[in-house]
């Protein structure tokens, strides 16, 4: 779930205020509008993000269950009406105001409504019983310090366990380290409630233990809960490698009905990730698939395709810092193209290059409800970020998040990379750190910028070579949105002059600007042709920029 939409009840608002374009500038734009009261858009809207927030799978969900469609709709009409009712009320006590307290109203209760409602869970017919249920349900040993367990203490831990008619479905036995002694205490308690289990958490169950004794501790749990029907499995920060993946064959193989799966910084090699795909028997419910940190390699990413092409209701893969390169990076992205729910995708820190780019360009288009997309640190060059920021564009109206940092993005492709940004009104976080975009990317991704984009929250262009022209720009970009809360633009070649500037735009609000220790005012750009570079360049670069189009789609 994206918490940052419950606290950002505000944007929403402001998103759809009825006011009149023509008198909207950027630059010191005076505010002539009130606040209040709401449009009618912008009461349905809020509703509608309320609906999605209840609908998407969290933390909270994993605890206290996810909300039925109808359940979400009729709760999220009740909070807008109750904090709309609230909100008016404050209004009607400065009637000759803007109106910003009545958002300030508007915007607590319905975030502090939605927290109540998220930690409620769904209703059930009996609220009393089924509230007593929800706590009773979670049996989580995971807090306090990392720590050995022994015989001794699993005994003690596990009595809730051993009580007669005890309703735990979810077990969360992570940040405890299980020897043999003590997995011999668990594992027969665990046998005799595997029946009713639903989510299992054993990630870094097994740290500091001999890799001859791990295996055995895995086998012993995999093996007591064979059979049982889990929604949700998280193995991770195990170290398990091929061997460990063979230790969990009875468990894995046992599993048709998973909805989440965690695997990640398993030491997942090429064989543990075949053997992965082979043990799975279906996984047509899996919707959440992480793989973060292993060393899958391009062969390894083959298998996980597999997995990948057998999920057509995916919602959330993350395959990040796995060794992937060019040729797993293509079988990937082909594979996603049956992913046509996907929600969340997260590629970071891989060697796909150009190529893989380009073939995940061809199937992201499909991913219409798409919301947030990692993309950092692999390798994309102009070519391949072109391609992708030209069939994003037109696809994932709703995307939230887009990070592309590190890719060797230079001005060549920012053209196509701001018009697609230019149509993502929903964006709250950009992250372009660590490319070339220089003053000319910068003052493009500015300008789109610019337009609307009331509900972004942080924006990173550090490390971009980028000088006093492109940091202006971008610093006016964002001062004066609602909810901004950060902007990185250090680590460039910024002048004296350019930083003064920058901090005089920010004296309101110092909080949101990030440091600047590490901009180099000397700082020289090896590519750079025109060598006269001062504050002149600089602003005839910006004058020209300046009036240079960013087209969107309606």
């Amino acid at each position: 779930m994206h918490f940052g939409s419950v606290l950002l009840v505000s944007e929403v608002f402001v998103d759809h205020l009825d006011m009149d374009s023509s008198t909207q500038t950027f630059q010191h734009r005076p505010i002539s509008f009130k606040l209040w009261p709401a449009t009618q858009s912008t009461r349905i809207l809020l509703v509608q993000r309320m609906v999605k927030n209840f609908l998407t799978p969290s933390i909270f969900s994993r605890k206290y269950g996810l909300l039925s469609k109808e359940e979400a709709e009729e709760d999220a009409k009740k909070i807008e009406a109750i904090a709309f009712a609230a909100a008016e009320q404050q209004f009607e006590k400065e009637p000759y105001g803007d109106g910003s307290s009545a958002v300030q109203v508007y915007a607590r209760e319905s975030s502090k409504l939605m927290m109540e409602v998220l930690k409620r869970g769904p209703k059930a017919k009996e609220d009393d019983e089924k509230s007593i249920s929800v706590v009773e349900s979670v049996f989580d040993i995971s807090g306090g310090r990392r720590s050995f367990i022994d015989a001794e203490e699993a005994e003690e831990l596990f009595k809730p366990l051993r009580e007669h008619g005890n309703s735990y479905t979810k077990i969360c036995l992570s940040n405890r380290s299980f020897g043999l002694d003590a997995a011999n205490v668990a594992v027969p308690i665990l046998s005799s409630i595997k029946h009713q289990l639903k989510e299992v958490d054993l990630s870094d169950f097994i740290a500091g233990r001999s890799e001859t004794e791990a295996i055995e501790v895995m086998n012993l749990f995999s093996s007591a809960l064979e059979g049982c029907v889990l929604r949700y499995l998280n193995l991770s920060d195990n170290a398990m490698g091929e061997k460990g993946v063979n230790a969990f064959e009875s468990l894995l193989s046992s599993q048709s009905k998973l909805e989440e799966l965690y695997l990640m910084n398993d030491g997942i090699s090429e064989e543990a990730a075949r053997a992965v795909s082979k043990f799975i028997p279906s996984t047509k419910k899996l919707r959440v698939l992480h793989f973060h940190n292993n060393m899958t390699g391009d062969e390894g990413a083959m298998s996980i395709s597999d997995i990948v092409k057998r999920s057509p209701v995916l919602e959330d893969f993350r395959c990040s810092s796995t060794r992937v390169g060019s040729e797993g990076g293509v079988a990937l992205a082909e594979a996603l193209g049956t992913c046509t729910h996907l929600k969340k995708l997260d590629l970071r820190d891989n060697m796909f290059g150009v190529e893989s780019g380009v073939a995940l360009s061809k199937v992201i288009s499909a991913f219409t409800d798409l919301t947030e997309v990692y993309l950092s640190y692999l390798n994309l060059e102009d070519e391949g970020t072109e391609a992708l920021a030209n069939s994003l564009k037109d696809s994932a109206p709703s995307l939230e998040v887009l990070e592309l940092a590190g890719n060797d993005i230079t001005p060549k492709s920012t053209a196509a990379l701001a018009s697609c940004i230019g149509a993502k009104q929903f964006l709250t976080r950009l992250i372009l750190s660590e490319n070339e975009l220089k003053d000319e990317g910068a003052i493009l991704i500015s300008k789109a910028l610019a337009e609307s984009h009331v509900q972004l929250t942080e924006v990173d262009l550090s490390s971009n070579s980028i000088r006093r022209a492109g940091a202006r720009l971008l610093a006016q970009a964002v001062v004066n949105k609602p909810g901004f809360k950060s902007l990185n633009i250090n680590g460039n070649f910024i002048s004296d002059e350019g930083i003064d500037e920058v901090v005089d735009m920010f004296k309101n609000s110092p909080h949101l600007l990030g440091p600047l220790d590490e901009n180099d005012p000397e700082g020289e750009d090896l590519d750079e042709e025109d060598e006269g570079g001062g504050a002149d360049n600089e602003d005839d670069l910006e004058l020209r920029l300046k009036g240079l189009e960013i087209k969107q789609e309606e």
